[in-house]
């Protein structure tokens, strides 16, 4: 596996990962699918904050952070989302691009990463916990999704020097 940089031609791979994600699942509360141009605007707007997981060739994995909140306040404070394609979950992916995203962060002076995490993912919190984040927060029912009111919980982790 090689975790490395998003570039453009990553896109189809991520729309693939992302838009079964929002069409089959209750992970993500959007029912809007992402165009491969609106993914490739996100990799050259984010940079090093967008990185790919690779295995035999393929795109398996994503991992990314835009600005939590507009704002000056909020300049060191990211929201990350992190999608797998589903053969490569529970084999070590989602932990190896964390841990680089979280390496990225660092080097580009984010002091806190932020997890909004549908309530009906329960593996995401206890992954995320598993590295470190902690919930700080519940919002009940602001998610609204194929009839059914979600939960959104809000975990964080300050990212201290290594």
């Amino acid at each position: 596996m090689n975790i490395r940089p998003a570039m453009a031609a990553d896109a189809p791979a991520i729309a693939r990962i992302t838009n079964a994600i929002i069409r089959e699942s209750l992970i993500t509360f959007t029912t809007d699918e992402r165009s491969t141009t609106q993914i490739t605007e996100d990799i050259k707007a984010r940079g090093t904050g967008f990185l790919v997981a690779e295995h035999d060739g393929q795109v398996v994995g994503f991992a990314t952070y835009a600005p939590f909140r507009a704002g000056p306040g909020y300049a060191q404070t990211r929201e990350h989302s992190i999608q797998l394609s589903p053969d490569a979950r529970e084999k070590g992916v989602g932990r190896a691009l964390m841990q680089a995203l979280e390496a990225a962060a660092r080097t580009d002076g984010v002091h806190v990463l932020v997890a909004g995490i549908s309530s009906a993912n329960p593996g995401a919190v206890a992954f995320h916990a598993a590295l470190g984040f902690s919930q700080v927060g519940r919002m009940p029912e602001v998610g609204f999704k194929w009839g059914q009111w979600l939960d959104l919980v809000l975990m964080q982790k300050i990212l201290l020097p290594e």
